[in-house]
């Protein structure tokens, strides 16, 4: 277990862990399983991994742990392992899981109320805190929800699909079940590697329990305590604290901080409330930390953001490029003030909130954005190269592309479609439009797990349609390549995790948004987090902006600690 701090190299030191474990450690045809918490992590190790002459394959799983379930448990062994699923079952699109839910409420209670307002958090919660439905703890903590659970899940199996929770619900049942599966798991992967420990949950640290520690699979396992920020989603940092505290565990702490200036990582520690005993290497930059403490609405602070804090901090550094800079905020609509403030000043923006054009962890979307930079530039300069494209697309569309005759007829739709339309001023409507009817439209006739990403490419394909708001934008601002495309990132304090920017600004830093209003004990445990996770994005600077007298006390109290030094 590697205990990674902030800025840590933490990536870096998994990746090159891997790749000598594949060399040295495990060999042909044996691999190695990789676990990470979403799509975003995924690619930037299949990147990091492909630097280094290893590319994702037979021998390399690389992804989340609903796709490690689905592709390696669920779809080779859902019908030998008695998971009482057809043979032509489909993951359930966003529409279907919203029509099960409400025949299963129409079931169990049905008192005229909006069930995915009020149940669909709880139930979610519900389904991952309880992993088996015939424990007591299960049947009884709640009996109303337990119920709505359970029609819920009857509901989607009526209709032969499964959801995502599904995925790993699914799959730990079946591990716990039958030892044969964990045994053809551990032949297949001797070594299983997981990223982010902290935020993957219950099902995953009772996957890793059974198959690392029953079975005997080796486990190399990367987290941070003080970065689990997704307790809404199910997280659970105590099971990385007590794993890393296991006799039969080795527990490496990697304590310096290559990312953030020196008085910024002083800083981070009065953020987080706790002393960790993190370091700047010798030769770093010092990194600076402002506050602006701010009267008016968030409307006016915006303005202040885009009309002084900026210009001075381009001023100061004269090399300083937007796309350096990140707004970040605690809700959505904060994302809205901010864009609207800086579209009145002629500033582009890139946002990573609910409110995006698009999804960015979608791992569909982001092949999209590489296949644009394809059509933009880099079919002359081979970076990515078309076989980078194709070999994402043959791990993405796998379940529809099983032979080497449909992998070929897809080759050669994709590239010939992408040759012909190699111009970033090209309308992003017409070139997505052109892509969903051919190859794609094929792709997603024959997928049983893609329903729900054939979605939001319809939906892109909307929004950039004549008449709407985004009918403007080309293929070179939709990859960021071309002019006009230095944005400024607006993103929520969650969305920054994993990124790092030379300037930071953390916006809306109030009591009522961080922490929340009438917040619990653990809730201002994750929001403190949260609040330290923000402040370690930034490496040369970071702001700090509240609203004078209403200050989140996570600022009042790094303002007071940094006054006394």
């Amino acid at each position: 277990m590697v205990i990674a701090g902030p800025g840590s190299g933490k990536t870096k030191t998994l990746t090159v862990k891997l790749a000598r474990i594949l060399s040295e450690d495990v060999h042909e045809p044996r691999g190695v399983a990789c676990i990470t918490y979403n799509n975003e992590c995924a690619r930037e190790l299949e990147q990091r991994l492909q630097a280094l002459g290893i590319e994702a394959g037979e021998r390399v799983f690389i992804g989340t742990v609903h796709s490690f379930s689905l592709k390696q448990i669920i779809l080779p062994y859902a019908e030998v392992a008695g998971m009482g699923l057809p043979d032509d079952f489909q993951v359930a699109s966003n529409g279907e899981q919203r029509g099960a839910l409400e025949r299963a409420y129409d079931r169990i209670i049905a008192e005229g109320d909006d069930p995915h307002a009020r149940w669909r958090n709880q139930l979610d919660r519900y389904r991952r805190r309880y992993l088996d439905r015939d424990s007591p703890e299960f049947l009884e903590t709640d009996g109303v929800l337990a119920e709505l659970v359970l029609a819920y899940e009857e509901e989607l199996r009526a209709a032969g699909l499964i959801d995502f929770d599904d995925m790993t619900l699914l799959s730990l049942r079946a591990l716990k079940e039958h030892e044969w599966l964990r045994e053809a798991i551990k032949a297949k992967y001797p070594v299983l590697i997981v990223d982010e420990y902290q935020d993957l949950g219950r099902a995953l640290h009772q996957m890793v329990m059974g198959l690392c520690f029953t079975t005997g699979i080796r486990l190399f396992a990367v987290g941070d305590v003080d970065q689990s920020i997704y307790g809404f989603t199910g997280a659970a940092p105590g099971l990385l604290q007590r794993l890393s505290e296991r006799d039969d565990v080795e527990t490496v702490r990697l304590r310096l901080n290559y990312r953030c200036g020196s008085e910024i990582v002083r800083a981070s520690q009065f953020a987080l409330g706790e002393e960790r005993g993190y370091e700047a290497p010798e030769d770093a930059a010092e990194g600076t930390v402002y506050f602006h403490p701010l009267q008016g609405r968030y409307e006016a602070q915006a303005a202040y953001v885009f009309d002084t804090l900026l210009p001075e901090a381009l001023e100061r550094h004269p090399n300083l490029q937007l796309g350096d800079v990140a707004i970040l905020y605690p809700a959505a609509w904060l994302g809205n003030i901010l864009a609207e403030a800086a579209a009145e000043r002629g500033h582009a923006t890139i946002r990573a909130d609910n409110q995006a054009i698009y999804p960015r962890s979608s791992r569909l979307m982001r092949w999209l954005e590489q296949s644009a930079i394809w059509c933009c530039d880099g079919w002359r300069s081979g970076n990515p190269r078309f076989s980078r494209i194709v070999g994402e697309a043959n791990r993405m569309f796998s379940d529809a592309l099983q032979t080497d005759a449909a992998r070929m007829e897809f080759q050669r739709a994709l590239l010939r479609l992408l040759w012909e339309r190699r111009d970033s001023t090209l309308s992003l409507h017409d070139w997505l439009g052109a892509l969903r009817q051919e190859p794609l439209v094929e792709v997603f006739s024959r997928s049983r797990t893609l329903v729900d990403e054939s979605e939001k490419l319809d939906d892109l394909i909307s929004k950039t349609a004549p008449g709407e708001p985004h009918e403007e934008m080309s293929l070179g601002q939709f990859c960021g390549h071309g002019e006009g495309n230095n944005r400024i990132n607006l993103t929520t304090l969650h969305s920054s995790k994993g990124r790092e920017f030379r300037v930071v600004v953390m916006f809306g830093m109030d009591e009522g948004g961080i922490p929340r209003r009438r917040p619990s004990e653990r809730e201002i445990m994750e929001a403190r987090r949260l609040f330290y996770v923000g402040f370690t994005r930034a490496e040369t600077e970071i702001h700090i902006v509240c609203t004078r007298d209403k200050a989140s006390r996570f600022a009042v109290e790094l303002a007071t600690r940094l006054s006394e030094k």
